[in-house]
């Protein structure tokens, strides 16, 4: 049992909390048993399972490389206020664009809550993939993986530049829909295409206009109160919903 922070597994555990560090060694670290059952039934690697001291074993673990520490140890790897005492080392999933027919794209989304209720709400909606444009938070930070609830593990996800992106879906037959305001016609009295990908922006500038003129159709979402818009998280899952009706 790994007792102290200064043990090197515990500093290299540790260093998986920086970005830099995440994207050289292509890990990153998920907590709590609902986020590591997820991953286990899924098709990603796990490298590590570390479980505190005290905490009940799962049968599911067998096979796996399984580091038991003690409390503090655990409290030092971990984001959370209260931790589940169990941990995993996963390897990145690196994603090739397939035959995708409901997308959504993000372009430079910097709330990591925002980002991981897309993918949730992706995921419920029966989207294929998700693709992260240059700019957006990192797929892989603790709080956007916490806010996904496992989703991440359920459908592709690639970082990709999105302007080459459209293009390659747009070769495909796939629509392309942009939220926004000028120019733009309400979602609900367009005929959703059979393949659509829809881009939703950044929460202060919204979608780059170079990308809006790329798309197909620019799309808003009505507003009958006082509000000035609404959260691209929420206007991404209306949006998202609307398109599933029509599966």
């Amino acid at each position: 049992m790994i007792t102290s922070v200064k043990n090197e597994k515990v500093k290299q555990w540790r260093k998986l909390k920086q970005k830099k560090e995440r994207d050289k060694r292509s890990l990153f670290m998920i907590e709590g048993f609902h986020l590591v059952e997820e991953a286990l039934q899924s098709d990603w690697q796990i490298k590590e399972v570390i479980i505190e001291d005290g905490i009940d074993k799962s049968h599911s673990l067998e096979g796996y490389s399984v580091y038991e520490v003690a409390e503090n140890v655990m409290a030092a790897i971990t984001d959370t206020k209260s931790p589940q005492g169990i941990v995993a080392v996963v390897e990145k999933k690196y994603v090739t664009p397939t035959d995708f027919s409901r997308v959504l794209l993000m372009d430079q989304v910097q709330d990591p809550g925002n980002l991981g209720t897309m993918i949730r709400t992706a995921d419920a909606a029966g989207f294929d993939a998700v693709i992260l444009g240059e700019g957006t938070v990192d797929l892989y930070n603790e709080k956007v993986i916490r806010a996904t609830q496992g989703s991440l593990f359920h459908l592709d996800i690639l970082e990709a530049n999105l302007s080459e992106e459209i293009r390659h879906l747009q070769d495909r037959d796939v629509k392309v829909w942009a939220t926004g305001l000028e120019n733009a016609e309400r979602y609900d009295q367009l005929e959703i295409p059979e393949k659509l990908a829809v881009i939703v922006g950044n929460e202060g500038a919204g979608v780059d206009p170079k990308l809006m003129d790329q798309s197909d159709q620019i799309v808003t979402i009505p507003i009958y109160g006082r509000a000035e818009s609404l959260n691209v998280s929420v206007a991404a899952g209306i949006l998202m919903y609307a398109v599933a009706k029509t599966q």
